[in-house]
């Protein structure tokens, strides 16, 4: 199968719904803490899921690992514990800047980061994004995002401003503009750090090809290890959690005098778990379609969580409230986003 940009913007689109929609079955988990639901789904999102359909779809999954240099290893890893930290610091963002400003402020920076970085380490930037004109259209099409990103924050907070006094005030009482921009900074880098992660897995991918893997799946051993470190970060912090809590009962239904639905806890978070990284999934597809402009698949993916997130929003009358007018500036910046996977779309492939 050849590179086709046009297919890798939908396995993306692919992928962003199903990083959109991954939360909800955690909706209908019933009386355990957060840390045990979250724990239980990430060790399908962080373990399970990655190594099974990388056995299945790679050839001979284990002699390439066994090739793979320490340090490649490690560096994937690592910046996957580092991407950790970014998912866990970004919901005390949204405590601090309110969910519109904090998700334009990480998403925002994390798009950026994780699309130029990559070609500015290699020494690549100027002569595959300025130097020619699908590079130039590549470039354009992140600035649109950029725009998208701040239409759907602005009508976010037009919502908020109209919440109801009460709530209004719970707001404000956390809001804190400096100690939120400096939590969303390094939010925005940490989660960044997942594309890095991507890219110091590039050799693996060389070694999954030469094993006969085809060209769609030889990103997933990557995600195996990048994920191992997102495991690390989050088990790590869950685990405090739970023995602070005293929460590991749980499991095991016991939650004071209501017994949890246990089986249709786990089922839900097992789900929750694989949907959350089939986002990663079809990315690893779609970027092996994306050319050597690879590195605009993380805008292509940021876009499409936004696109995706929102329409969830809707479903879930999340926005129900909101005037006429604030609801026409978010699918309005929804539209901006769509024109912005286009454009890059278009550009890979005038690479192609």
């Amino acid at each position: 199968m050849g590179e086709n940009p046009l297919i890798g913007v939908l396995f993306h689109w692919m992928g962003g719904l199903a990083s959109a929609s991954f939360y909800v079955p955690y909706r209908g988990v019933r009386r355990w803490s957060w840390e045990i639901f979250w724990l239980t789904g990430g060790l399908f999102s962080w373990l399970i899921a990655p190594w099974f359909f990388a056995w299945i779809r790679t050839e001979n999954l284990f002699g390439v690992m066994a090739q793979v240099p320490v340090h490649i290893v490690g560096l994937c890893v690592l910046f996957g514990m580092l991407w950790g930290f970014g998912g866990l610091t970004y919901g005390l963002t949204m405590r601090y800047l309110g969910l519109s400003l904090g998700m334009a402020v990480v998403l925002g920076l994390c798009t950026i980061f994780g699309t130029l970085i990559p070609p500015i380490f290699q020494g690549k930037f100027y002569d595959t994004l300025l130097a020619t004109p699908s590079g130039r259209y590549t470039l354009l099409g992140l600035v649109v995002t950029m725009a998208g990103i701040i239409i759907v924050a602005l009508a976010g907070a037009r919502k908020d401003a109209a919440l109801p006094d009460k709530q209004k005030s719970e707001v404000i009482a956390e809001f804190d503009f400096r100690k939120g921009i400096a939590v969303a900074v390094f939010s925005g880098i940490m989660s960044a750090c997942f594309a890095f992660g991507l890219t110091a897995g590039e050799p693996i991918k060389t070694l999954s090809a030469a094993a006969g893997t085809g060209p769609l799946w030889t990103g997933l051993p990557t995600l195996c290890l990048v994920m191992a470190g997102g495991l690390i970060t989050n088990a790590t912090w869950c685990l405090w959690l739970i023995v602070r809590n005293r929460s590991a009962g749980q499991w095991l239904g016991r939650a004071g005098e209501d017994q949890a639905p246990l089986i249709a806890n786990y089922l839900l978070c097992a789900l929750a778990g694989t949907l959350w990284y089939f986002q990663f999934f079809f990315y690893t597809m779609g970027e092996s379609q994306m050319g050597r402009f690879g590195f605009s698949s993380w805008t292509l993916h940021m876009a499409s969580i936004i696109i995706f997130g929102t329409v969830w929003g809707f479903a879930l009358h999340e926005w129900k409230d909101a005037a006429p007018r604030v609801r026409l500036t978010v699918w309005t910046g929804v539209g901006v986003l769509v024109l912005a996977t286009v454009i890059i779309g278009y550009g890979n492939k005038l690479a192609a």
